[in-house]
Parts: structure tokens; C-alpha cells; sequence
């Protein structure tokens, strides 16, 4: 599902794209990605103290294969629906 994004990734050294997540799921995994081209993840983290968004970061990182660090959510960093840009 993130095929796309990982070609932009590795051809412009960088990608942005929205989110919707989903915390406190059994698992952490990409769903699917809806009509408007967000990608829906479920989180299995709760989503207090920033853990959602820590887990989220993680996951982006190992799914791009960065370090998470090269991963910054650019909007949205308390509620569901996101942005973020992921860095060579």
C-alpha cells in the first residue's frame, strides 16, 4: 500500500502525505488507503502522553526505512487526521 510513497521517497529524498489513525488497536498496521489518498493506520498505543504519536513515528520509520528521527508529523500532532513528511 505505501509502494507509491516509497518510490517518492527514494527518488526526491523525501515525501509528505496525510493520515487518519486509529489508536488503541490490537495491532500496529497499515489498514488501507481511503478516497481522498490518505493512508489509515491503526495504532496500538493509546493515544494520551504522546504515545500514539511516538508509535506512529517508530512505525513510519521501520515501514520507510528511517530513522525515526527523519520522520516529523507536520500537522495535527493531537488529533486523528495528520500530515507528515518522512526524510532520506
Amino acid at each position: 500500500m505505501l509502494t507509491s510513497l516509497r518510490k517518492t521517497l527514494a527518488q526526491e529524498g523525501s515525501v509528505s502525505f496525510s493520515l487518519r489513525v486509529r489508536p488503541n488497536a490490537r495491532r500496529t498496521e497499515v489498514v488501507s488507503v481511503l478516497e481522498d489518498g490518505s493512508v489509515k493506520i491503526a495504532l496500538a498505543a493509546p493515544a494520551e502522553d504522546g504515545r500514539a504519536n511516538a508509535a506512529l513515528i517508530g512505525f513510519l520509520g521501520e515501514e520507510f526505512g528511517v530513522h525515526p528521527s527523519r520522520v516529523e508529523i507536520l500537522a495535527g500532532g493531537s488529533g486523528r487526521r495528520k500530515v507528515v513528511r518522512i526524510s532520506r
